[in-house]
């Protein structure tokens, strides 16, 4: 298990979606596989929250084919995921949509935010990640 971010355990890495704040009623149940994501924005919030407990398996599987890396290198030892800011969710079409946002962390007691302004796909009724544009700097 990874380290958590400095909030309580039980509450959602995310920051909560739609009034669940709690990891067991808003992500939890779409990293388990229980439900599936209902958009764009709540595969970006799944996918931050699985960052959070390194599930390399939902990173992966979440991640459109064409761009998927094989592996990732996931060092939760070194890293503290410190919260996340939503800025913008964009439905393009029924099939596309857009989310721009901020992750914080720490990486080796140094402080940096991962700014993306990401990129989604709808395939057979299933979100999934492309790309992004990475628009990060250090904090």
């Amino acid at each position: 298990m990874s380290k958590k971010t400095k909030q309580a355990p039980d509450l959602c890495p995310c920051g909560g979606y739609q009034g669940k704040t709690l990891f067991k009623d808003c992500c939890e149940p779409i990293l388990s596989g229980e439900q599936s994501a209902s958009n764009a924005e709540r595969l970006m919030r799944s996918r931050y929250s699985a960052y959070v407990h390194s599930n390399e398996h939902y990173l992966l599987n979440t991640w459109h084919p064409q761009s998927r890396p094989t592996a990732l290198e996931l060092d939760d030892s070194m890293q503290q995921w410190l919260g996340l800011t939503v800025h913008e969710f964009h439905e393009i079409d029924a099939d596309h949509q857009e989310v721009s946002f901020t992750a914080k962390y720490k990486h080796n007691g140094r402080a940096f935010k991962m700014r993306e302004h990401s990129r989604f796909v709808k395939e057979d009724d299933k979100w999934f990640y492309v790309d992004g544009d990475d628009l990060s700097d250090t904090v």
